[in-house]
């Protein structure tokens, strides 16, 4: 299925890129990033294990179990504090 993924902040300067579409036969929001971390090099030490990320399912919060359904959108990025 193809789905549409967006990088904020750390992320997103880590990587070089905002956005891109990409075809994924992952079943969830953690096998999606699994599948990112595998691209290696700048992906694999931003997506890493222990890093603090969190995901966007369809603009909302999720946990990494969600399920991606096709033309998703899956954001990654930072945890954000208030002040």
């Amino acid at each position: 299925m193809k789905v549409r993924l967006r990088y904020f902040a750390q992320l997103r300067e880590a990587l070089g890129l905002a956005e891109e579409s990409i075809e994924t036969e992952a079943r969830d929001v953690a096998g999606l990033r699994q599948q990112l971390m595998t691209r290696g090099g700048a992906y694999a030490e931003a997506l890493a294990p222990g890093r603090a990320v969190r995901c966007a399912l369809n603009q909302q919060l999720c946990a990494w179990e969600s399920p991606l359904v096709a033309d998703a959108e899956v954001a990654f990025f930072p945890p954000v504090t208030g002040g």
